[in-house]
């Protein structure tokens, strides 16, 4: 994980250097020398997280990225700027966090990339990862009832695309 250049893999990946990456690779690596496994490492939606006072987490590619590998008319964007209800008494801003999914319209929405702005995106995008990783749909997401009130909520409630130019601002709760 910390050795590999992540521009030389197919799909390229600028998760390489992380060091839970490199103790998955070493655990796989020995057991293809000593326990007779055949398994590689997936650097593809490795989740990760930057631990600032607004956490960001993502797994999966980048908006642009995705436009690039797969085609603008393929990629749908759905996208929303929320204030957690934790922020009300505080009255911190509106609109300050972000959550944004992209998906590959001709796989039937497949999630390809989760992007998140927010309080606890590190946990989130954890547990997302493994969804995103075993297939889930914008539909998986949309048929999961959210618990609320939490941020993770607004995933199972992203309605608006980029595509549309519709504001992707919340007013009220």
């Amino acid at each position: 994980g910390d050795i590999i250049d992540g521009e030389e893999l197919n799909p390229p990946s600028a998760t390489t250097e992380l060091t839970p990456v490199a103790i998955q690779a070493g655990k796989l690596l020995a057991d293809r020398l000593y326990a007779g496994k055949s398994a590689l490492m997936d650097y593809s939606m490795v989740a990760t997280t930057v631990y600032t006072p607004l956490e960001y987490g993502a797994v999966g590619l980048p908006e642009e990225e995705a436009i690039k590998l797969h085609g603008e008319d393929n990629i749908e964007v759905y996208h929303s700027y929320f204030k957690p209800l934790e922020w009300t008494l505080p009255h911190r801003g509106d609109n300050v966090c972000y959550a944004k999914l992209i998906c590959l319209k001709p796989e039937g929405e497949r999630v390809i990339g989760l992007h998140v702005c927010g309080p606890n995106a590190g946990e989130m995008t954890q547990g997302f990862a493994v969804a995103i990783k075993a297939g889930a749909t914008k539909a998986h997401f949309d048929d999961t009832v959210g618990i609320h009130p939490t941020v993770a909520e607004e995933f199972t409630l992203l309605a608006t695309t980029k595509r549309s130019g519709d504001s992707a601002e919340k007013s009220g709760c």
